[in-house]
């Protein structure tokens, strides 16, 4: 496509260089190349519009969310994902357009904080549920349409709206603990499945479903924190020598069960003074190595 120079295009090529790039980590949609798509269009703005000529436009590939035209209607690009930045207004051409099912609108939804202002995002058209052929449950079309072009290898299609029904799954499962006597501690497990499935925290080497008779240990359960998930905890608190052991999470419905499980281990403080530092660290992880543990994926 050719386009009439412009006095706009120095300046403009000047700030897509100098423009500083994200932090390392951040999601890939608000990366480099992203934001240099976003001063291009400036710049393609600043040229104009010449006569538009298909055969000279390049292919664009690993569209995950489709393909959309650019600012001028001749040349194809890839959209823009579910929750990456967009043009609110119909005329801008700066973060660029949203793909397929998906549409441009503030989210006030968000983990903002005071005084922050939402910004426009890609935000899908529907929040139904649906079942792919992979026996997945998918938070609606937009997330399954991003994984069906991610892996086209796998054929995917949809079975039938709303979640597939299978045994639980442990997105989440409790953490191996250690601590000292008298600290309470806390097993954590997130469940998705449909139906829903009911849990259970048992100790092996005892058959009793907890937290029994016993007054120090409790077990509290909540759906969440997305549907068709439940997450349950065990707490123990002031903790004794004789509560070290594993403890295991037990998930199930009418499809299955499965089980994932974590161990305590309980020091004295005399214990404590005798152990090396780095052998404690080594018994709890991190935040950020649970984090760097934990799967996203798109179970809803």
């Amino acid at each position: 496509m050719f386009r009439q120079p412009s006095v706009l295009a120095p300046a403009l090529a000047v700030l897509l260089f100098l423009q500083p790039l994200p932090p390392a980590g951040s999601r890939p949609p608000s990366g480099p190349e992203y934001l240099r798509r976003g001063w291009q269009r400036l710049l393609d703005e600043g040229e104009g519009c010449g006569p538009c000529q298909p055969e000279e436009c390049p292919t664009p590939r690993g569209c995950l969310a489709g393909r959309v035209l650019d600012a001028c209607d001749c040349c194809w690009e890839c959209a823009n994902l579910e929750g990456q930045l967009c043009d609110l207004d119909p005329e801008g051409h700066f973060y660029g357009r949203c793909g397929e099912h998906l549409e441009c609108r503030l989210d006030a939804g968000g983990d903002l904080q005071r005084g922050e202002v939402p910004e426009p995002q890609c935000l899908c058209r529907s929040t139904s549920p649906l079942c792919g052929s992979d026996g997945r449950t998918y938070a609606q079309i937009c997330s399954f349409q991003e994984a069906a072009r991610a892996w086209p290898q796998a054929n995917l299609s949809v079975m039938h709206s709303g979640p597939c029904e299978a045994e639980p799954q442990i997105l989440s499962p409790p953490r191996d603990i250690w601590n000292v006597t008298g600290q309470d501690v806390i097993f954590g497990c997130e469940v998705f499945a449909y139906p829903m499935a009911s849990i259970e925290w048992r100790k092996d080497g005892t058959e009793t479903l907890l937290p029994g008779d016993d007054p120090h240990i409790s077990v509290q359960f909540r759906g969440g924190p997305q549907r068709f998930e439940v997450t349950g905890w065990l707490q123990i608190q002031a903790i004794r020598s004789s509560d070290e052991g594993t403890y295991r999470c037990l998930a199930r419905n009418a499809l299955g069960q499965t089980t994932a499980s974590a161990s305590l281990t309980v020091f004295t403080l005399d214990q404590l003074n005798n152990t090396n530092i780095s052998l404690l660290n080594s018994l709890n992880p991190t935040p950020e190595e649970e984090y760097d543990n934990e799967e996203e994926d798109d179970y809803y």
